[in-house]
């Protein structure tokens, strides 16, 4: 009797050479679309950028973007943010031009696209520069300015003049929050008046619209670290809820806010955690701790949080950034001297709302005082003096 066997033919998989399209040059290097393979997917390209940037002898390779069957990648031959020389300009009202991506392209915080931003780094990083380089963008735009600045005030005194309220000490700050929650209250009844969702419907009368508020910020954590005194207890409850609560109202009715950090972490408290979710702009210069850089990064991309840990202290200014796009870039900021933001501070104190202006009834609660709020203009860094 013949006994039939049985071959098992054993798969081998065989790599693929990819399939290129046209070579295109940038400014800075090329770019070249790749179409995939049947089984193979985005991901599975993202994970040899950097075998690709060391076998095309280039500084780097960058999924540009991709669609189903098709990938662009990005090639620089030189790092652009080796130098960078932009001035920072208004961009259109709540814009500002602050720095250079890693594309060769301006990066632009925009508050009404993306209208919190989280912004950590350890000292001298580059998180103060960042915030002199907004100072100056702001300042010309018919904008409130609102600062938290719990380093005793050393950090934001120098632009006073340009601040219609400044809070240095928790009490304080937990007063301000109060007060700008009641700032939202007065604009979201004007809204219901108009029967508008947010303070830029058409419908709203210009006279009407409310000034918009930036509010800045410095060490978020000195006001969440708890106290053994109760006093001190209910300060840090009252601030951790009134901040969530603006960073869940703000939006609509034209309150905005940066918060800046050396260490944020969840052993700061919950508070933290929930204020973090609702920034959805994120800022990681080189931090000290993983934690910090987990906290700004690690529930958006994990590719981010590895190119946030090899920031290099050589390059200050440098970070990484999450925006409207909802993916990550290298950027850095252009240079910005404490007294080239002072003196734009100085040059525009004019136009900084006062406080109880900002605080009175719904009709005084910034008014735009007629002035355009399209046609402005910020000055080049080297029209103001040093």
């Amino acid at each position: 009797m013949m006994v039939k066997q049985r071959r098992t033919i054993r798969r081998v998989e065989v790599e693929r050479s990819p399939r290129l399209g046209l070579i295109r040059p940038t400014r800075l290097g090329f770019r070249v679309s790749v179409r995939l393979h049947d089984g193979q997917t985005p991901e599975d390209y993202t994970r040899v950028l950097d075998k690709l940037a060391h076998a095309w002898k280039v500084h780097a390779v960058r999924l540009a973007s991709w669609k189903p069957g098709k990938v662009v990648l990005l090639a620089t031959l030189v790092d652009p943010l080796e130098h960078v020389t932009l001035p920072v300009l208004s961009d259109g009202l709540l814009r500002v031009r602050v720095g250079l991506l890693d594309t060769g392209a301006p990066f632009v915080i925009d508050f009404r696209a993306v209208p919190h931003w989280l912004n950590v780094g350890a000292t001298q990083s580059g998180k103060s520069n960042l915030a002199n380089a907004l100072i100056v963008g702001l300042a010309p735009q018919p904008v409130a300015l609102v600062g938290f600045d719990l380093k005793g005030g050393v950090e934001f005194t120098p632009y006073e003049a340009r601040m219609s309220a400044l809070a240095t000490e928790r009490a304080e700050c937990a007063e301000l929050l109060a007060e700008l929650i009641g700032i939202i209250m007065a604009r979201m009844a004007l809204c219901r008046a108009h029967r508008v969702k947010n303070i830029w419907h058409s419908r709203l009368p210009e006279s009407e619209r409310p000034v918009p508020i930036v509010v800045l910020v410095d060490e978020v954590a000195e006001l969440f670290l708890m106290a053994d005194k109760k006093k001190e207890q209910e300060e840090v409850s009252a601030v951790a809820t009134r901040l969530l609560r603006i960073a869940q109202l703000g939006r609509a009715f034209g309150i905005y806010l940066k918060v800046c950090g050396q260490r944020v972490g969840s052993d700061l408290g919950p508070g933290v955690t929930a204020l973090r979710a609702q920034l959805t702009g994120r800022i990681c210069h080189m931090v000290n701790d993983e934690e910090t850089a987990k906290m700004a990064l690690g529930d958006m991309d994990p590719g981010a949080l590895v190119a946030a840990r090899q920031i290099s202290p050589a390059m200050p200014g440098t970070a990484v950034v999450i925006g409207s796009e909802g993916r990550w870039h290298r950027m850095r900021s252009v240079h910005v001297t404490e007294e080239q933001a002072e003196a734009a501070a100085a040059t525009y104190a004019h136009l900084a709302p006062s406080w109880a202006r900002l605080t009175g009834n719904v009709a005084a609660a910034g008014d735009l005082d007629e002035v355009d709020m399209e046609e402005f203009t910020a000055p080049d860094l080297e029209d103001l003096p040093v």
